[in-house]
């Protein structure tokens, strides 16, 4: 899926046009973007190009949720097609809308990233993402259509059945969440099959962060090679990024979407390859255009030349989120770094869950790790040797000592969508003294 833009320039007045556009078209269409505009003295006249780009408000997931459920859309609702929604889990779901031609923009870029990353028409795709209001597993499967790709609509869970269909119908291509690609590897290792038998020759996964760590330990154990892909329901869906084949950064598909990195705490842009927040201005969108949308993943751009030759800039894996970072007895605490220690450490798999406590005035946290199968679990003196290397590369690394705990083969929860990570047992504290 060639993109027709040749250059940087030839990209900066196309997406120039667009915004000025979406610009206009969301002042006349959503009353929520004209009070913001003239809140903060913009017209829209006052918007030539991407130069002006830092003139326009902020959008958050809050003012989604504020304006649920379909507040921000720019269309009538006859021209909606499809809705999706996030879980709302911590408040109101986020709730996306799509035109016909949302529809056809979102397969045609799941299709790009597709076939950047390798994978064609003569491909067996199995789609073990989440299918219904959750946009993994539709996004997916509309672009591997969209490629002429069989599709295995399997969804996620079920992991027997997913080893099954892997060995009945050839699948070539496995999409789902890095921790689910880890746990089917799990699966394929205690049903004694051998992942060399498949046909598996690539994995595109996304939908939580995920380290190289990981990366290497899901190609080592499913013999494929692993695809990062990035989206987000309130953009649009899987495919507004993804690696290609060189896998040295997602390629932002910037001819729909203008793409900033800000300082989370005080909104100024960053330059590239500074690490920040990413934001996200969709041009192309029809029915829910978002102006300099703040995700909350920490990323970092570079528009370094790649040797696929794509003109499009790069972010980096995501690092985290803004509102997953812990700040733990001063410490700001990302879940990516401890997998990325804990996969440095020979033997350990990325297993693991972070509790933290408050005892007193204090932070309490204890890291719960799985021993690895080669290991008994009455063999203390190996055990005291594996938590004190866990716990000395913690600190090392993070400069934090947390208390390690070591758990049997399976305790810590697994599951198709994404993996919790962290259990935070302080906010219970926060709500019980408010209430």
């Amino acid at each position: 899926m060639e993109s027709v833009i040749r250059n940087r320039a030839e990209l900066e007045h196309v997406q120039s046009a667009r915004l000025v556009n979406m610009v206009n078209r969301v002042y006349q269409s959503v009353p929520f973007y004209r009070q913001a505009l003239d809140a903060s003295g913009v017209r829209p006249e006052s918007i030539t190009g991407i130069a002006d780009l830092t003139k326009l408000p902020f959008t958050t997931k809050a003012d989604l949720r504020d304006n649920y459920p379909f507040g921000l859309f720019a269309v009538d609702m006859k021209q909606v097609v499809r809705i999706h929604a996030s879980s709302g889990t911590t408040g109101r779901p986020t709730v996306v809308g799509y035109t016909k031609d949302d529809i056809e923009i979102w397969a045609e870029l799941a299709a790009r990233a597709l076939t950047y990353a390798g994978v064609g028409s003569d491909d067996v795709i199995q789609v073990a993402y989440g299918y219904g209001l959750f946009t993994g597993g539709l996004g997916m499967h509309y672009g591997a259509e969209r490629i002429g790709a069989s599709v295995i609509p399997i969804s996620g869970g079920n992991t027997a059945k997913q080893v099954q269909l892997m060995q009945d119908f050839g699948s070539t291509v496995l999409a789902c969440t890095p921790s689910y690609a880890l746990y089917i590897a799990e699966t394929l290792e205690q049903m004694g099959i051998d992942p060399a038998v498949l046909k598996l020759r690539v994995g595109i996964f996304g939908a939580e962060p995920w380290t190289e760590e990981m990366r290497r330990q899901i190609e080592a154990r499913l013999h494929l090679k692993a695809i990062d892909i990035y989206g987000l329901s309130e953009i649009m869906g899987p495919g507004v990024a993804c690696e290609c084949t060189c896998q040295d950064g997602l390629h932002l598909y910037e001819d729909h979407f203008i793409c900033e990195i800000i300082d989370p705490e005080t909104g100024e842009q960053l330059p590239d390859g500074e690490p920040g927040e990413l934001v996200i201005t969709t041009v192309t969108k029809q029915a829910l255009p978002l102006v300099r949308y703040r995700t909350g993943d920490i990323t970092k751009l570079t528009a370094e030349p790649c040797s696929c030759g794509l003109i499009f800039r790069r972010m980096s894996k995501v690092m985290g989120r803004t509102d997953d970072m812990l700040i733990i007895r001063g410490v700001n605490v990302f879940p990516s770094q401890i997998e990325a220690v804990l996969l440095s450490i020979e033997g350990i798999e990325p297993n693991y869950q972070l509790v933290v406590d408050r005892k007193g005035a204090l932070d309490d946290a204890e890291l719960w790790v799985e021993v690895p199968s080669t290991i008994a679990l009455d063999e203390v003196r190996r055990l005291e040797s594996l938590s004190k290397r866990i716990d000395q590369a913690i600190q090392s690394t993070l400069g934090l000592h947390l208390r390690i705990k070591l758990v049997e083969p399976q305790t810590i929860p697994r599951g198709a969508g994404k993996a919790q990570r962290v259990v935070d047992k302080r906010s219970l504290y926060t709500t019980s003294k408010e209430g």
